[in-house]
């Protein structure tokens, strides 16, 4: 009787829905033979993991669709547990969305599926890091050259942002005194952002203050852009050392880039 009443209160916490989705795949593993689960992006959801069934074989509609930086329309069932949702997926088109960016803003994609990998927890949703994303790729699709730089490191920033590991740019962290328009300072890890004499690897008070402004507009990412302009490349080193620090060091596609010219 007692093993029976368990069974029920098991069921009773499992509820199989249906659901549809747009969303972007961030990464797939081979699932058996024929199969594969796919880690997705989506807006209402965040990121979550669903079973594509069949989807390696030569006959499958899901090998042409089921690719990484394409905005998809996901059609699946999911069933929910107190071990989390996994889904099954009935169905995919393209969306529209950007074009796959190619050559260095395709490893530019890459890298950026893999940092929503490390630092993105399955099941909590965050929409303004999908819209990020998305208007992300379509400048990575049709100005990948000047533009790669700023666009990173402005995407970078808003996910920091979002999932509350940055601090208000306005002020010091330690103090929270006013930044001086004219005085330099770094962004450090465990540390934030601080007071420095050394030109080198920081940024003027007032380019942290335009930052800091950029981040609270309705359209982060182009007026994040617009107020790092040049200055892109000294924030480089800040936000890879930020990132290393959360992560635990650098990810695999900094190491593929090295030599080259790096994300």
């Amino acid at each position: 009787m007692h093993k029976q009443t368990a069974i029920q209160g098991q069921s009773a916490r499992k509820t199989k829905r249906a659901s549809q989705h747009q969303a972007y795949v961030l990464h797939q593993y081979p699932y058996s033979e024929s199969s594969l689960i796919l880690e997705l992006l989506t807006r209402e959801k965040g990121r979550i993991v669903a079973i594509a069934k069949g989807a390696k074989k030569p006959t499958s509609n899901f090998r042409s669709l089921l690719l990484p930086l394409q905005l998809l329309r996901l059609e699946y069932t999911y069933t929910e547990s107190e071990l989390g949702e996994i889904g099954s997926i009935r169905g995919a088109e393209r969306a529209g969305g950007p074009a796959t960016p190619k050559d260095e803003a395709l490893l530019a994609g890459m890298y950026l599926n893999e940092l929503l990998m490390r630092m993105l927890v399955r099941g909590e949703p965050h929409a303004a890091i999908f819209d990020s994303y998305h208007t992300t790729l379509h400048v990575l699709s049709h100005a990948p050259g000047a533009a790669l730089e700023a666009v990173l490191r402005s995407f970078e920033l808003i996910l920091l942002r979002q999932l509350g590991m940055l601090p208000d740019l306005s002020r010091q962290t330690l103090g929270h005194d006013n930044v001086a328009p004219d005085q330099r300072y770094a962004l450090i890890p465990e540390i934030g952002l601080h007071h420095v004499r050394d030109g080198r690897r920081s940024l003027l008070g007032q380019q942290w203050m335009d930052i800091q402004h950029a981040l609270q507009s309705e359209q982060p990412l182009p007026e994040c852009m617009r107020a790092l302009g040049m200055n892109a490349v000294d924030l480089k080193p800040q936000l890879r050392a930020a990132f290393a620090h959360y992560l635990g060091g650098e990810l695999q596609t900094q190491r593929l880039m090295r030599g080259l010219r790096s994300l």
